[in-house]
């Protein structure tokens, strides 16, 4: 066995592995000098993205924009696959895509199809530097975006089992789901990887922030147990990169903490805090640099019209806490009439509020590799679809200037 500082690096059936001995440790800053093989610049700071009160500095230009989704990139089975969808993204004129930076499972899968990052169970936590499955398909993906002069978001756990969410920890560490956020084994692993992923990337210029989860809930807990675990991950995320911006990935719901700040503020499921989380506060964290919200509202139980009401109102919080405001994830699905009222929050987006930029769930193309991750609220490379709610959105997003009043 080969040791690598504190790692143990072998092989198990045909998979390269990082090995954690022991009890989980911090991963060492040496592994990012691997990076300079594959193709990644070296560290500078000219490209990092920031924020300007309530807007993003992105390539130097205090601006809006639009963007989207492609939680899939980094786990495209071929280079080929990577370098069309990246082309696409660019070309439709989206400035910055989210991407899962995480891959976890339970169990070695050797031989098995799939791309994963992590391997978490009672034998210890291992990290998969295999070429074909393994990191080796996000340093791809970063890479690619760089030169094609996008930014990514990359999230870091997801509340959802796809690709290895918060259960894949407490099937190692114990617990139910709602014990994650302070279970101490737990987090202790998370950061191991947090350490892993940030300092594996934090010199690209391809990266735009990094997000703590996609979706976090707490289902019928207390929402400062969330809170809290916000503000110490955001926290240790910035004690490992001071440069770039950190964000929570949550939906947005909302509280009687917002009751006062917003417009048309109800009673209803949104707003009653069920999720255990609460916006407004998660907002005021000084180590989370800008607010992220999601918007189904065929999945909630409203009308497509509440959206207006919804962007309105995260609007309304962004600008009393003098923070930037993304809309993260909205969609319709195919079959209706996705122009009309994906176009119609687009259009409030851009003409009634000051949100800083929207990003569509999701972008969708034909991979050559014949890879199928895409859902049916994929908007396509190619279509009217992507040509007014993308093209055409992120031109006027581009072009728009700052309204103090909003």
């Amino acid at each position: 066995m080969y040791i690598v500082s504190k790692f143990s690096l072998f092989a198990v059936a045909a998979l390269q592995l990082l090995v954690v001995d022991g009890a989980p440790t911090p991963i060492e800053d040496s592994m990012t000098s691997e990076l300079d093989g594959r193709g990644l610049a070296p560290a500078y700071s000219a490209g990092v993205s920031t924020t300007e009160q309530r807007l993003f500095q992105l390539n130097g230009r205090t601006q809006y924009f639009a963007a989207t989704n492609a939680y899939w990139l980094g786990h495209l089975p071929t280079n080929q696959d990577v370098d069309i969808s990246v082309a696409q993204i660019a070309a439709t004129g989206y400035k910055v895509a989210r991407v899962w930076g995480f891959g976890n499972r339970n169990a070695f899968s050797p031989g098995t199809y799939g791309v994963y990052y992590q391997v978490l169970n009672s034998s210890g936590q291992y990290f998969n530097l295999d070429p074909s499955t393994g990191i080796a398909r996000l340093d791809y993906a970063v890479a690619a975006a760089q030169k094609k002069g996008i930014q990514l978001t990359l999230a870091l756990l997801n509340n959802w089992d796809d690709l290895g969410g918060i259960n894949t920890y407490i099937n190692t560490y114990g617990g139910t789901h709602n014990d994650f956020y302070t279970n101490t084994a737990a987090q202790t692993a998370y950061k191991n990887y947090i350490k892993f992923i940030v300092n594996r990337y934090k010199s690209s210029p391809a990266i735009f922030s990094w997000e703590i989860c996609n979706e976090p809930r707490c289902s019928g807990c207390d929402p400062s147990i969330i809170t809290k675990w916000a503000t110490d991950i955001s926290a240790y995320i910035k004690s490992l990169d001071g440069n770039h911006m950190v964000t929570l990935g949550d939906e947005g719901w909302l509280t009687s903490t917002s009751a006062n700040t917003v417009p048309n503020y109800e009673q209803s499921y949104a707003y009653t805090g069920y999720e255990g989380v609460d916006f407004q506060a998660n907002l005021a964290i000084e180590t989370l640099d800008y607010g992220t919200f999601h918007m189904y509202p065929n999945q909630w139980g409203y009308n497509y019209s509440w959206g207006n009401s919804w962007i309105a109102q995260h609007n309304a919080i962004g600008k009393a806490l003098n923070k930037p405001i993304l809309l993260e994830e909205f969609a319709v699905p195919e079959g209706e009439d996705r122009i009309g009222i994906m176009g119609q929050w687009e259009d409030t987006v851009l003409t009634k509020t000051n949100i800083a930029a929207d990003m569509m769930w999701q972008f969708g193309t034909k991979f050559p590799s014949g890879e199928t991750p895409l859902d049916n609220y994929a908007v396509y490379w190619n279509t009217t679809e992507l040509d007014v709610l993308g093209n055409q959105h992120a031109q006027a997003m581009f072009q728009k200037t700052a309204v103090a009043t909003l």
